[in-house]
């Protein structure tokens, strides 16, 4: 169990990172030019391939939830960071998606691309936050969780100071 929750943290601290990089991007993104943002928008070619690092964390937490079936905090905070997981999906497919094809991956200036840059830009921002949720109630699932070998284990008695 120790493995896969070691799994579980650090998939879905890796599945933070892009969007995270989003995020922290988007202050400095926002003010630029038509030009100089579709300049900006080529150093993520290529950044689809990190969506597998999603699917890995989704699994990866799933599998810690089903772990968790028999201990009620740990299966709600591993159940509700799988739910945060999921909801990145459902924001990339309604809005960040048709943003991607909007603009041919950011080729392609369309006439709405303000409208679309800042689409963008948020369902990423809420992607980055939903992640982090996703992280604290996993990682908060983790350090619930009780060894069912330990807890039967009589404890050793206290110690009286004399």
């Amino acid at each position: 169990m120790k493995a896969l929750q070691f799994l579980a943290v650090v998939l879905t601290a890796l599945a933070l990172v892009p969007d995270g990089a989003h995020l922290l991007a988007m202050p400095n993104k926002l003010g630029l030019d038509e030009t100089a943002y579709f300049t900006a928008q080529a150093a993520y070619r290529g950044w689809s391939l990190l969506g597998i690092l999603l699917v890995l964390a989704l699994a990866a937490d799933l599998a810690l939830m089903i772990g968790a079936r028999r201990q009620r905090t740990s299966l709600w905070l591993a159940l509700a960071g799988v739910l945060c997981l999921a909801a990145t999906l459902a924001v990339f497919f309604l809005w960040i998606y048709p943003a991607n094809q909007a603009t041919a991956n950011w080729t392609a200036v369309p006439d709405d691309w303000t409208a679309q840059r800042l689409q963008w830009e948020y369902s990423h921002a809420a992607n980055a936050l939903l992640t982090l949720a996703a992280l604290c109630l996993v990682t908060l699932s983790v350090l619930c969780w009780c060894d069912p070998a330990r807890a039967s284990r009589p404890s050793a008695p206290a110690a009286t100071g004399r």
